[in-house]
């Protein structure tokens, strides 16, 4: 069976932008509730303690959302790879 030839980069940029919408979304929340947190603390209504553990879980999903967008980049670069792959095969059979 005949299979169509890859274009390389063709929809990256899109899946680029969708992976970094909801990315901005979730990192938007985040950056709302610490803002809203410091706020408090600031002002006496938060208890320091419970504040501060507060903000280390904040950062520790701050870093599973970072790694989350790295592990998805790195799955792109490697398609993008192995269509490049592919286009040089074809060139070096001919």
């Amino acid at each position: 069976m005949l299979r169509p030839r890859p274009r390389p980069f063709a929809g990256t940029q899109a899946k680029r932008l969708q992976g970094r919408t909801k990315g901005s979304g979730e990192l938007a929340d985040l950056k709302k509730q610490r803002k809203d947190l410091a706020g408090e603390v600031l002002d006496g209504t938060a208890d320091r303690g419970r504040a501060a553990v507060a903000n280390q879980l904040y950062n520790t999903l701050i870093r599973a959302i970072e790694q989350e967008r790295k592990l998805r980049e790195l799955g792109e670069l490697a398609e993008r790879l192995e269509s490049l792959e592919e286009v040089l095969k074809g060139r070096k059979a001919r």
